[in-house]
């Protein structure tokens, strides 16, 4: 991916990524950000509700771990983000084990299915907070048991939801339309910098104590 999309931070604020996730800060260099990292906590990362959807699901933990950073950060903003993979109404995270990883493969294979960011920008010196999601639709091949194998054996599919990098270089899986690469990746770089851009506009102050999260912008 070239010509990453990019904005001023508002206020001229440090940018911190509340994320380990190498991938995500590679594509905030790419797009020339100059940034920190402070990963949430492992507890931002849980307790899925039973009727939650792929959408409700990555916002509710970008939130979580946005929040999570913020309470550390006097002046900042603060970038959290969550992705997951999706397919007939079957959220796939991230996977836990080799097995686990093949199940994902076996279950994508010859199918369409949706990949969803959630993406929250809190601002800590007023904790005004704006969160939104991104889908991209993808198609995957029919995967044969030697593909199957071999992409396991590369052990690429470790931390990735899904079980699978979009960008591995792997041929036998693609965009449908003109969806977000970056967004496949973990990181929706487009709509990233829109949100810097309006973020005065469409942040809401919230409350630090309460766990509520502000009307996602989708």
């Amino acid at each position: 991916m070239q010509r990453l999309p990019s904005a001023t931070i508002p206020g001229g604020l440090p940018l911190v990524l509340a994320s380990g996730s190498p991938r995500r800060a590679q594509l905030l260099k790419a797009a020339s950000y100059q940034f920190t990292i402070d990963p949430a906590g492992a507890d931002a990362e849980c307790g899925m509700c039973s009727r939650e959807t792929a959408p409700e699901l990555v916002a509710r933990y970008a939130f979580r771990k946005a929040k999570d950073v913020a309470t550390r950060h006097r002046s900042a903003m603060v970038l959290a983000a969550d992705t997951v993979a999706s397919v007939a109404g079957m959220i796939l995270g991230k996977p836990s084990d080799e097995l686990h990883a093949e199940e994902m493969l076996r279950t994508l294979s010859g199918r369409r299915h949706d990949v969803y960011t959630g993406v929250c920008l809190w601002r800590t010196n007023d904790q005004r907070c704006c969160v939104d999601v991104v889908r991209t639709e993808l198609v995957m091949e029919t995967l044969t048991d030697k593909m199957i194998e071999e992409y396991l054996s590369s052990m690429l599919w470790e931390g990735k939801a899904g079980a699978f990098g979009y960008q591995d270089g792997n041929d036998w899986i693609r965009i449908v339309g003109k969806g977000s690469e970056s967004n496949v990746v973990g990181l929706p770089m487009e709509r990233l910098k829109e949100l810097l851009e309006t973020f005065d506009q469409i942040a809401e102050t919230i409350d630090t104590v309460g766990p509520e999260m502000p009307t996602s912008n989708q």
